[in-house]
Parts: structure tokens; C-alpha cells; sequence
């Protein structure tokens, strides 16, 4: 089996294009495929807002989990791993590498490491979301408080997502919530793994670039037009940065002044989305890390994919 290569870091360290690069040079001598392993690229019609690349951009290679959910579709970690484990193991059969790449660090990790979830059940999840609407947060997380102390103090009374997990968990467990955590499990097959990574004031120039560019390039009205698509009422898809603070911004009005601190509050979020990549990435000492700004990004890949001094 030819070894997965994952390129993996922060938001805007140019991790697609660096894929691209690389599966497009593999291909040439082996066969290579792109798996996503970013949690918002899985939904179909979000596009601008996560960056995702266009089909017309993607050079003939042949590209997995991306539009594979609609905006009403809860993403779930554990269907992540199941779908995106056995497209690798049928890219791998095919004798082409796969090339895993994404900065979602629970999907990453649980591809990775083969992680073990708890049970759970579409029927029950959607009885506790039909819950949540009806009755708000607050009232769901003090179910849950009275049901699983331990897990109510660990989960923000804001979270609505996490709430509803957590009682999910608990009933079809009947155990305590953290009781039935991800168990880690042994790395998957001796995958390579590039970080990308740069100068923190480089990162948040690039950050600034990236948000204006989502905002010039239609990311109102692509949220406008998921809208009719049930967008609010997707569990996940919703909270995506980006599309969160749009849809804010279209509440209160959609005025000129409220879509430009949904701008700001865009790059802000990120920004904070970027430390938090950072501080999560950096703990796996497995990671090969490049600058991001370097020349020779796709020799360097291949010379660690090939372990090669």
C-alpha cells in the first residue's frame, strides 16, 4: 500500500493548493487522490465561504468528501472517519496515494488515529435537536445537568450542539458522558504528515486577504441562497465561520454597516480558530513542518513522503 500523505495547519497556509500540488506530481508516477478532511467542505453549496476549490480548478484529480451533505445534515466526526477511512483504503487499493488534506483538527485526528466513538442514533439525535428548537439551550442544558452534572459543567449552557451530543450519549449509554469519550487508537497506515505554517503577523495578513476576498467574491448572497436551502436550521453548517455572521448580519437587517461587522467579526473568529489549530497541531510530534512562505514546498513534501534526509 502506498503510505497517505496529510497535509494538515492552520486556516490560510495554502494547504489545498499544496495538496494539488503534490497529488498532481504523484500522479505522474503513481496515482494520487485528495481526500478532504475539512469539517465545513463536506457541505454542498458552501463554496466561497470555506474556500473550497472549484471543480474546473482541480486539474483532473479526483477529489473525495467535498458536497457530500446538505446544509440541514449534522456533521459528525465519527461519519467523517467511516466515509474518508474507506475512500483511503480505495484509493490505496487502486495503487495511488491518497492525499489527505484539511485544518479540522477532530477530523484529522480521528482519521488518523482510528479513534473509537460512542454509539449513536440519527432517531435520538433528531428527537433532542427537534428539543433544542422547541425549548432553547438553556432549558436543554439543564436536562442535561440533571441527568449528567459532570457534563453540563464541561459544556458552555451556550452550546447547543455539544448539549445535544451529550444527552444522546447518555441515553443510549446510560453511562456518563465522558465516560463514552473518543478512545485514541493506534496510527493508520504509517501516514506522513506535512504541517503548514508561517509568521504569526504573515498568517493574520493572510487572514485579512482571504476575508475581504470571500466578501467581494459573494459570500452574502451564497448565504442568502442557502437560505432557501433550510440553512438555519443546520445544526452545524450554520455555526461555520463566515456564514454565522452573515446570517446574523441578515436578521438584524442585512444593513450596510451590520454586513461590515460581520466582515470583521469573520477575520476575528478565524483568527481565533487559527491559535486554536495551531496549539493542537503542534502538540503531534509526528508532523513535518514547513513555512508556508518557502520555495520548494512540493520537493520538501515528497522528500518527507518519501523519508528522504
Amino acid at each position: 500500500m502506498n503510505r497517505p500523505l496529510a497535509i494538515i495547519g492552520p486556516t490560510g497556509t495554502g494547504k489545498s493548493q499544496l495538496a494539488l500540488d503534490v497529488a498532481e506530481r504523484l500522479g505522474a508516477e503513481v496515482g494520487a487522490e485528495v481526500v478532504n478532511a475539512d469539517a465545513m467542505q463536506l457541505y454542498r453549496g458552501m463554496d466561497i465561504g470555506t474556500a473550497k476549490l472549484p471543480v474546473e480548478e482541480r486539474r483532473g484529480i479526483p477529489h473525495h468528501q467535498l458536497d457530500v451533505l446538505h446544509v440541514t445534515e449534522t456533521a459528525t466526526v465519527a461519519r467523517y472517519q467511516a466515509a474518508a477511512a474507506a475512500d483511503i483504503e480505495a484509493i490505496a487499493a487502486r495503487g495511488a496515494v491518497p492525499v489527505i488534506v484539511g485544518g479540522s483538527m477532530l477530523y484529522v485526528q480521528s482519521l488518523l488515529d482510528d479513534w473509537s466513538f460512542p454509539a449513536t442514533d440519527p432517531a435520538v439525535r433528531a428527537r433532542w435537536e427537534r428539543r433544542l428548537a422547541e425549548v432553547g439551550v438553556g432549558e436543554l442544558h439543564a436536562e442535561l445537568a440533571r441527568r449528567d452534572p459532570v457534563a453540563a459543567a464541561a459544556i458552555l449552557p451556550t452550546d447547543g450542539r455539544r448539549t445535544v451530543r451529550a444527552l444522546e450519549v447518555v441515553e443510549l449509554t446510560g453511562q456518563p458522558f465522558a465516560a463514552s469519550a473518543p478512545h485514541i487508537g493506534a496510527p493508520r497506515w504509517d501516514t506522513i504528515i506535512i504541517g503548514l505554517d508561517c509568521d504569526t503577523t504573515l498568517l493574520d495578513e493572510r487572514l485579512a486577504r482571504r476575508t475581504d476576498a470571500m466578501f467581494e467574491q459573494g459570500l452574502v448572497d451564497e448565504v442568502r441562497g442557502l437560505l432557501g436551502d433550510g440553512l438555519r436550521d443546520g445544526v452545524t453548517a450554520s455555526r461555520a465561520l463566515g456564514y454565522a455572521q452573515v446570517l446574523a448580519a441578515l436578521d438584524a437587517g442585512g444593513s450596510e454597516d451590520g454586513l461590515r461587522d460581520a466582515r470583521e467579526q469573520t477575520f476575528v473568529g478565524t483568527r481565533r480558530y487559527v491559535r486554536r489549530q495551531r496549539s493542537w497541531f503542534r502538540r503531534d510530534h509526528r508532523v513535518h513542518w514547513l513555512d508556508a512562505n518557502a520555495t520548494g514546498l512540493v520537493d520538501a513534501a515528497l522528500r518527507a513522503w518519501r523519508q528522504v534526509p
